[in-house]
């Protein structure tokens, strides 16, 4: 039988030490957002729970930073999220605001219409914002990472524009968000504590390979 090799055991490893250990960090990180998801009712709370979310940006931010140190075989998993939650930590908050608050639009619009009779056009169409939010959001955070010295404005655009140009990897996103979720109301301390870093993993993954086409060799994001 063929023998496994150092390399092998040291790289799978350093692999589940990086998915345990970015799901500690942001734990740690997104603790006001995971106190209030665990002790109330997101139905109820929902406007604590959006005031709580930008938060959480520059977190998702350490952790991608995190993932992609790991991909140029950095192995200081904590050192390299931290340093990225510093460095986007002020565009982060303001990607994590503006999310929050078209989220928060949204919300209230829908209830406010919900028993209109013209709903059925105004609910798709709220919709159809919150999922170019949730697929852009990813997106430019991702783009913060990769080119955290392009200007915010160039940033937001272009992350929308290729969330909807490579949408296939946008919905895969998507549907990968709303599993985890999912996966949280059912079974929190498995989504917390192991599922969470592989989720944010795959929608860095489908966020950087959008980016490809915008990411010359200075790191910095062309406007398309």
């Amino acid at each position: 039988m063929r023998r496994i090799s150092h390399d092998t055991y040291a790289s799978v490893f350093s692999t589940v030490y990086l998915g345990l250990m970015v799901n500690v960090l942001l734990l740690v990180t997104c603790a006001p957002l995971v106190l209030l998801l665990l002790t109330t009712d997101p139905a109820q709370t929902w406007p604590l729970l959006l005031i709580a979310l930008p938060l959480c940006a520059p977190a998702l931010a350490g952790a991608l930073t995190a993932f992609r140190a790991h991909g140029m075989g950095e192995g200081r998993v904590v050192r390299a999220f931290f340093a990225g939650w510093r460095r986007t930590l002020r565009k982060a908050l303001v990607v994590g605001a503006l999310a929050s608050a078209v989220l928060a639009i949204v919300l209230v619009d829908v209830r406010a219409v919900s028993a209109a009779s013209w709903a059925v056009i105004v609910v798709p169409l709220c919709g159809t914002v919150a999922l170019l939010v949730v697929a852009t959001a990813p997106v430019a955070l991702t783009a913060l990472v990769e080119a955290p010295g392009t200007p915010l404005r160039v940033l937001l655009s272009t992350a929308a524009v290729l969330a909807v140009r490579r949408w296939y990897l946008s919905l895969v996103s998507v549907l990968v968000l709303a599993g985890q979720a999912v996966l949280f109301t059912t079974s929190p301390a498995l989504a917390l504590g192991l599922t969470a870093a592989p989720a944010l993993y795959l929608v860095w993954a489908n966020a950087r390979f959008s980016l490809r086409p915008v990411l010359p060799a200075d790191s910095s994001v062309a406007a398309v």
